[in-house]
C-alpha cells in the first residue's frame, strides 16, 4: 500500500503522523511511504532521517495526499478538503461531532475516515486518545498556572503559594485520563485540588491513588456551584466517546468565580464542556468572558511535538500496519476495537455518536462491508 504523511497545517501544529521508526516498519512490511518534505521538522525529524529508512520524500502536499492511506495527526482543514478522494483511507484524529462541514466532505468524497479517538481496546479504553490525553492533562495545569499571572489578566496567584501564603485552588471536572494527569501535575506544583466525577468507583480510585490528598465530589450542578467561588483554575476534562461534550460549566456560573480566574477546556476538540468555549490557537490562546480568562487551544499537545509525536505514534503504528497489511475491510473485521474507529465509510456516517450529535442519518458499518 502507498501511505502518505503530509505536513500538518493547523496553527502551530508541529506533530507528524509517523516517525522514522514507523516509516521503517512500514517499509519493511512492503509498503511505500510518501512523506512531505519538512513534515517532521517540527518534531525534530529531518527529511534525511526519513529517506534513510526508505521513505520517499516528496516536495508537495499534493504528492503526499496521492497515497491510498493518509496518516495524520489532526483533522483536515478547509484547504485540504480538495485533496481527499473516493476510497481513500484517512487515519487521524477527526473529532467529527462538532464539525458537520468536515463530516459532509468525508461523506461526499466517500472517504473512509478512521478516527484515533473512537478506537477502543479490549477493556473499552481509548488507546489512541490516551497518550494525547496524558499530555493535554499535564499541559492544562501549566496553562492555568501561566494565565493566572497578572501580566495575562489573571489574579496574580502562584499556584504553589509560598510559606505563609495559601496555594491556588484547582478544580478538575472529570476523573478520566486527562483529569488524573492534571491532578498529578497540580498536586506536584503544590496546589489544592478538587476533582468532580460522576462515577463513584472512579472517585474511590482517585482517593486511593493520591492517598487522600485530593478532594473528590460527585459531579452535579450544586457541587460545582459550591466550589467555583473559591476556585482559581478550572480544568474541563469531560469526555463521552464520539459525542459532543456536554456543557457542564454554563455562562451564568462564571459570575460565581472571581475576576482573573482561569478556565482551561481540554474538551474543546469535542465542542468544549464550557458553554463559553470557542476554539483558540497557540498564536492567540486566550480570551476573557465576564472577567474569567479562557484557554481553549484545540491542539494543546502540538506545543510539545517531540514528546507528543513519539507518544502518539507508539500507539498508532500497530493499527496503521494492520490497515496497510490487511486492507480496511479485513483489518476491521479482525479487530472490533478498530471497527469502532470507522466514522465514515462509502458516503455514510458509521459512528452513531457522530450521527446523533449532528442529527444526521447513521448507517451501521456491517451493512456496508
Amino acid at each position: 500500500m502507498r501511505v502518505g504523511v503530509p505536513k500538518e497545517l493547523k496553527d502551530h501544529e508541529y506533530r507528524v503522523g509517523m516517525t522514522p521508526a514507523g516509516v521503517r516498519a512500514m517499509v519493511e512490511a512492503g509498503h511505500e511511504v510518501l512523506i512531505e518534505t519538512g513534515a517532521g521538522a517540527g518534531s525534530s525529524f529531518d527529511d534525511g532521517e526519513y529517506a534513510g529508512v526508505g521513505a520517499t520524500v516528496v516536495p508537495s502536499a499534493e504528492e503526499a495526499w496521492a497515497a491510498e492511506m493518509i496518516v495524520k495527526v489532526k483533522e483536515p482543514i478547509a484547504s485540504e478538503y480538495e485533496r481527499m478522494r473516493e476510497g481513500q483511507v484517512l487515519f487521524t484524529y477527526l473529532h467529527l461531532a462538532p464539525l458537520p462541514e468536515l463530516t459532509e466532505v468525508l461523506c461526499r468524497r466517500r472517504v473512509t475516515g478512521i478516527a484515533y479517538e473512537t478506537i477502543t481496546d479490549k477493556h473499552g479504553g481509548l488507546p489512541l486518545l490516551t497518550p494525547m490525553s496524558e499530555v493535554a492533562g499535564r499541559m492544562a495545569v501549566l496553562a492555568g498556572a501561566t494565565y493566572l499571572q497578572r501580566a495575562y489578566g489573571g489574579r496574580g496567584i502562584l499556584l504553589s503559594g509560598v510559606p505563609g501564603v495559601l496555594p491556588a485552588d484547582v478544580l478538575i471536572i472529570g476523573g478520566g485520563i486527562v483529569g488524573i494527569n492534571a491532578t498529578k501535575i497540580a498536586l506536584g506544583m503544590g496546589a489544592r485540588v478538587t476533582v468532580l466525577e460522576t462515577n463513584a468507583e472512579r472517585m474511590r480510585y482517585i482517593d486511593d491513588v493520591f492517598h487522600g490528598t485530593v478532594n473528590t465530589l460527585a459531579s452535579n450542578r450544586s457541587n460545582l456551584e459550591a466550589v467555583l467561588g473559591f476556585t482559581d483554575v478550572v480544568i474541563g476534562a469531560v469526555l463521552i466517546r464520539g459525542h459532543a461534550a456536554p456543557k457542564v460549566l454554563t455562562r451564568d456560573m462564571l459570575g460565581l468565580m472571581r475576576r482573573g480566574s482561569v478556565v482551561v477546556d481540554v474538551a474543546v476538540d469535542q465542542g468544549g464542556c464550557f458553554e463559553t468555549t470557542r476554539p483558540t490557537t497557540h498564536s492567540d490562546p486566550i480570551y476573557e468572558v465576564d472577567g474569567v480568562i479562557h484557554y481553549c487551544v484545540s491542539n494543546m499537545p502540538g506545543a510539545v511535538p517531540r514528546t507528543s509525536t513519539l507518544a502518539l505514534t507508539n500507539a498508532t503504528l500497530p493499527y496503521a500496519l494492520a490497515l496497510a497489511n490487511k486492507g480496511v475491510k479485513e483489518a476491521v473485521r479482525q479487530d472490533p476495537g478498530l471497527w469502532e474507529g470507522v466514522n465514515t465509510y462509502a458516503g455514510h456516517i458509521t459512528c452513531e455518536a457522530v450521527a446523533d450529535s449532528q442529527n444526521r442519518p447513521y448507517r451501521p458499518l456491517d451493512q456496508l462491508l
